[in-house]
């Protein structure tokens, strides 16, 4: 299977609108296609922020040095991935080292575990020894993919107040 990362570029703005747009649709929880945008965002101060975290050049507050990826299929946007090289509290708690998503018209194609594994082996080039993926505690599809790609299940945690349950997974 030939899936392509690549960063977000000017050009991509209506295809990745699009499948945000989608994946709000289909999704239950709060799950985005785009990271930290809001409608209304100019793209370009969009795709500049984007850059400007994957170089490191000094983070908003809250933020760490990420890459934000495009996952391509034969020219077809079928997901995203997050790569985050570094953990604050919040992340090392409940967001981990990567987050991706499949836009629902490609799922169960093996575009995930393409996107996973490419994203772990972009995270250890970039120094990350040990790299934290979680995902709901239902989300048995996630759950299969990471376990499939060598993730570890560290422990089940479930949130103190209204949180739902969510898994741990470590690769070593």
């Amino acid at each position: 299977m030939d899936v392509r990362l690549r960063p977000p570029g000017l050009a991509d703005e209506q295809s990745c609108v699009t499948a945000h747009a989608e994946l709000a649709q289909a999704e239950v929880g709060s799950y985005n296609f785009l990271l930290f945008w809001r409608e209304g965002t100019p793209w370009p101060d969009y795709v500049r922020l984007l850059d400007g975290l994957r170089n490191g050049i000094t983070p908003p507050d809250g933020f760490v040095r990420s890459a934000f990826l495009l996952a391509e299929a034969d020219g077809e946007l079928v997901g995203r991935v997050s790569i985050r090289f570094e953990l604050n509290e919040h992340l090392a708690y409940d967001g981990g080292h990567i987050g991706y998503a499949v836009r629902p018209e490609y799922r169960r194609r093996g575009y995930a575990t393409a996107i996973l594994r490419q994203s772990v082996d972009l995270a250890r080039s970039e120094g990350v020894e040990r790299i934290l993926v979680v995902c709901d505690d239902d989300n048995t599809t996630s759950a299969r993919v990471i376990e499939r790609c060598g993730g570890v299940l560290e422990s089940i945690v479930t949130p103190e107040g209204s949180g739902a349950p969510f898994r741990r997974y470590w690769f070593g």
